[in-house]
């Protein structure tokens, strides 16, 4: 018997001994109390080192695990944080929309409020420049009333003054011993001895003009003697422009016709064409009320504007080299009293 119990503890410590070698491979095994008390004390030794080993491997599983627990925690805390700040994102954004959508919507009220203003605005924008284009035309209907007029009354003046003569050039005071009658009858004896003893030439009124004598004025004022014809006015005219130099008491003086100033402004402004086509033997002349009359390639042509005889010289290029210098000079002036207009 004590032999068999040798050999089955024998078994048993190659068992143990077995167990221990390969305590990394093979998982522990259960020992009962009986088998605890027949391994002998090296066996103890080695089994209590397994045991340890195996509690410092559950332990450092344990904490591994611990480990594990607590990063997935964490990891878990930081998910959620994340997710609140995903829905405080989510929400900002959705604010942050919801606000655009709004300020957008008030650019929309905006615009279509600036867009109803500007159509009412332009509206307005017209009707002032139909207003302004109503009152331009008014003006210009006005302007062209007054031009017309201004030549109605031009016309009437003329025709009032028509059998005028005026006299240039008889000194102030010269008149106190005959009158003015006196001295445009000493005239026409001086100058037309013929005309003098003409019975029918009669002398209706005679004055000074400008009524009033300026002190200042260096010139003579002019004498206007109204004939009771217009035809004894023309003939004393002819008369002065054939003699050329006409005098009163040895003294030179000029007689011209009597007209209005519109037509005296008329015959002005033909002055300067005049006084070239003269020098260039066209024979001009200004004829009654302001009309320009010259000889051209031995035609008499007349004209009573010069846009007309702008358009007539265009056609000569004799008479536009002739002219080209005092044309242009023309179209300057009424340039310039344009702008100061």
């Amino acid at each position: 018997m004590p032999n068999n119990k040798r050999k089955n503890r024998g078994n048993k410590n190659k068992e143990v001994t077995m167990t221990a070698s390969n305590e990394k491979d093979t998982p522990i095994q259960d020992y009962e109390d009986d088998d605890i008390e027949e391994m002998q004390e090296a066996d103890l030794k080695k089994l209590i080192r397994t045991l340890r080993s195996s509690q410092k491997q559950i332990l450092e599983l344990h904490k591994s695990l611990l480990d594990k627990i607590e990063n997935l925690s964490r990891e878990n805390e930081i998910l959620r944080r994340n997710q609140n700040e995903t829905k405080q994102l989510v929400q900002q954004e959705t604010g942050i929309v919801t606000e655009v959508k709004n300020s957008i919507d008030q650019m929309k009220n905006t615009i279509d409020s600036l867009t109803n203003r500007m159509g009412e605005a332009e509206e307005r924008i017209s009707d002032l420049e139909d207003r302004e284009q109503e009152r331009i035309q008014s003006d210009q209907r006005k302007e062209e009333e007054i031009r017309n007029l201004k030549h109605i009354v031009g016309n009437l003046q003329d025709t009032i003054k028509k059998p005028n003569i005026r006299v240039l050039g008889v000194p102030e005071g010269m008149e106190r011993e005959k009158g003015l009658e006196g001295l445009f009858s000493e005239i026409l004896a001086e100058n037309f001895p013929g005309l003098e003893k003409d019975r029918e030439i009669l002398v209706q009124e005679a004055h000074r003009t400008p009524n009033k004598h300026d002190q200042k004025r260096s010139s003579p004022r002019h004498v206007v003697i109204k004939l009771s014809t217009v035809k004894h006015k023309e003939k004393i005219l002819k008369c002065a422009r054939e003699k050329r130099q006409i005098t009163l008491r040895g003294s030179p003086i000029r007689l011209t016709a009597d007209f209005s100033s519109e037509t005296l402004k008329a015959r002005r402004e033909w002055r300067d064409i005049a006084q070239v086509l003269r020098e260039n033997n066209c024979q001009p002349r200004i004829l009654y009320p302001a009309k320009l009359s010259f000889v051209n390639e031995g035609e008499i042509k007349t004209f009573h504007c010069k846009q007309k005889l702008k358009e007539f010289v265009a056609t000569r290029p004799a008479l536009q080299k002739m002219l080209k210098v005092v044309l242009h000079t023309e179209t300057q002036k009424h340039g310039h009293q344009y702008e100061r207009r």
